[in-house]
């Protein structure tokens, strides 16, 4: 999302259909798809005058893309119908479409609004709570700790900073220990092997 934004997809609807593309998607492949749809379509009126077979196939290499197809589709006609193609920075608005939880309500709007709201995926959860910064049982309670914690000034940032890092290093199973810059401030919990 932050990589789209910066070729100029900044838009709340841009962002937050780029992030419902990402859901249980590599971002690899999630950007290709955003870049594909928004070339064929460019704004919420476009998109919602594609059939859901024609945003399918769009997206098709994305995982669950029948569902993600519907369910853009439909934020598409909302945004077009009810906000004139253009979607308030306002959580509450964009967690009223289906399937749109706190991230990524809160990650598109974080990226387009610059609204200091923290978003907790799997990475930024288990890396949090491997730390020993939180410690909470799901993303959800991440969230709320870490707008507890954490100062205002990362609540975006963080997201860009570990997910990467959560993919590449601090991975689910068997975390590059070895090679983590910030092993010596790492409690490690919950860590039974490493490489």
């Amino acid at each position: 999302m932050f990589a789209l934004a910066e070729e100029g997809h900044r838009s709340v609807f841009e962002q937050l259909v780029a992030c419902v593309l990402s859901i249980r998607t590599y971002d690899e492949t999630s950007i290709e798809c955003a870049r594909r749809l928004f070339g064929a379509a460019p704004d919420a009126r476009a998109i919602a005058r594609l059939s859901e077979r024609e945003i399918d196939r769009l997206i098709a290499p994305s995982t669950f893309h029948e569902s993600k197809a519907a369910r853009i589709r439909e934020i598409a006609r909302r945004a077009a119908e009810d906000f004139g193609g253009t979607l308030p920075c306002d959580a509450d608005v964009l967690r009223s479409f289906r399937g749109v939880g706190p991230k990524c309500a809160h990650l598109a709007l974080g990226v387009a609004c610059g609204t200091a709201l923290v978003s907790v995926d799997v990475h930024v959860h288990r890396v949090t709570n491997r730390w020993g910064y939180v410690r909470e049982r799901t993303p959800e309670a991440t969230m709320e700790a870490l707008q507890a914690r954490l100062p205002r000034r990362y609540w975006v940032e963080i997201n860009a900073l570990l997910v990467p890092f959560g993919k590449h290093i601090c991975t689910g199973r068997l975390p590059k220990c070895s090679t983590c810059p910030v092993l010596t401030w790492c409690r490690q919990v919950g860590v039974g092997a490493h490489r």
